[in-house]
């Protein structure tokens, strides 16, 4: 008796765990930083799903990373201290499975070619003694480029058009670089000496105009 009771429960226990919903899994999260690389807007507030995440950012700030679980959003951007309800630029954004990036206003929009783009970030190991290198073509005037070493024919980057990135791995040291037109030798910008930490991860972003205020700025994202 004692023994039909016992399978009797252990098939209702059965019965009952095939009928129970299993507990969803904890939604993934995801981290995304922004940055507002376009040379003449003002200073913005970005919104998620109508809230102001992000306020008053001015031109070249970049945020820290925002944690997002997955699903898709809204973007919103507008001029700070505006509201949601004066959006200059909307966009909807999916991230899924532990993406990691930046959200990147790029673009001008008294040219016309004001957009939102989205870089992801690469935080896995570099090789040894190596540094990681993004290039992010953010001037919204500039022809097509191609990076050079400085003083050399060395070409690192290859007709890099607006709204590109490319990522390269380079020995550890330090480094200046020459911007061309693609194809041609003729020299637009030469940076600033750069130095490269092994095991660290940088991005290059191009911004500004090429008539005007161009500039290459040097951003730290990965430390060793």
């Amino acid at each position: 008796m004692v023994r039909r009771l016992m399978l009797m429960t252990l098939a209702l226990l059965a019965v009952v765990g095939l009928s129970t919903p299993q507990a969803s899994k904890a939604a993934t999260m995801n981290y995304v930083r922004v940055m507002h690389a376009s040379p003449d807007a003002p200073a913005v507030d970005i919104f998620v799903d109508g809230k102001a995440v992000l306020t008053s950012v001015p031109f070249f700030a970049l945020s820290g990373q925002l944690a997002l679980p997955d699903g898709t959003y809204t973007i919103d951007i507008a001029p700070a201290g505006a509201g949601v309800a004066a959006s200059v630029f909307e966009t909807k954004l999916t991230l899924e499975g532990g993406y990691t990036g930046t959200v990147a206003a790029v673009g001008s929009l008294g040219l016309g070619n004001f957009d939102v783009k989205l870089y992801e970030d690469n935080y896995s190991m570099t090789g040894a003694g190596m540094s990681r290198v993004r290039v992010i073509h953010g001037s919204p005037d500039a022809p097509a480029v191609d990076i050079k070493i400085a003083g050399t024919q060395n070409v690192v980057v290859k007709g890099a058009k607006f709204g590109d990135a490319a990522t390269l791995e380079v020995p550890a040291g330090t480094y200046s670089f020459d911007i061309s037109p693609a194809g041609s030798s003729t020299v637009l910008f030469t940076t600033p000496a750069l130095r490269f930490e092994s095991g660290w991860g940088y991005s290059l972003v191009a911004s500004g105009f090429a008539s005007k205020n161009f500039w290459v700025q040097s951003r730290v994202d990965m430390v060793k």
